[in-house]
């Protein structure tokens, strides 16, 4: 596992939107909103999906992953099914099915993860949004981030994939944005630390 605490200076033109995902429906609505981590926002507030999406190879990352851990599991169904039971019908079809419902999922999970799944990053927090059958929103104020890390793993190096973890003065947790183009996951921490370095807070 590889992890970078140090980055390059970001060119300035790479991430050029600086609209938040909030729609204002009133000043000190916003003002909550963007002041305190959230998942669906404070009195006043509206969130809408953040803009930006992992990176297409994430699905194969992910998918790979999944299987990892399903061919496994349904194989070693399988094969005790064989080894230890006297072969009967409904236990063989109930196996069968089992055994599909973990490759499925492998596949499918990872699609419906990558069409779900959101981050953004403006002058004031960083915005996710995750889970594709329960959705979890967070934000991050940056006068509240106390460190950015990005971590490759041995298979996201075969994709040219990293992860960017933010580490706030939250309960919750820190966030981390996942399976995002190497180089962009480098720029991105780059211009996090430099904007939480010229905003003022105690991260606390």
């Amino acid at each position: 596992m590889e992890r970078h605490d140090e980055h390059p200076v970001p060119r300035p033109d790479t991430f050029p939107d600086p609209r938040p995902p909030l729609r204002r429906a009133a000043r000190a609505g916003a003002q909550a909103g963007i002041g305190a981590e959230a998942g669906t926002g404070a009195a006043g507030v509206a969130l809408r999906p953040p803009r930006h999406q992992a990176d297409p190879r994430a699905v194969r990352w992910w998918t790979a992953q999944a299987l990892m851990l399903a061919v496994p599991v349904a194989g070693g169904t399988v094969a005790a099914y064989w080894l230890f039971t006297g072969h009967p019908v409904v236990l063989g079809v109930l196996v069968a099915g089992f055994a599909g419902c973990c490759l499925a999922l492998a596949v499918a999970g990872p699609r419906a993860s990558y069409r779900r799944e959101r981050w953004e990053v403006t002058a004031e927090a960083v915005y996710t949004r995750k889970g594709w059958i329960t959705h979890t929103w967070r934000v991050a104020p940056m006068s509240r981030i106390q460190t950015v890390d990005t971590a490759r793993g041995p298979v996201q190096r075969l994709f040219g994939l990293a992860d960017v973890t933010v580490t706030t003065a939250s309960a919750a947790g820190p966030i981390t944005i996942e399976g995002l183009d190497h180089e962009l996951a480098a720029e991105l921490a780059a211009r996090l630390t430099a904007i939480t370095q010229a905003t003022p807070g105690d991260a606390t």
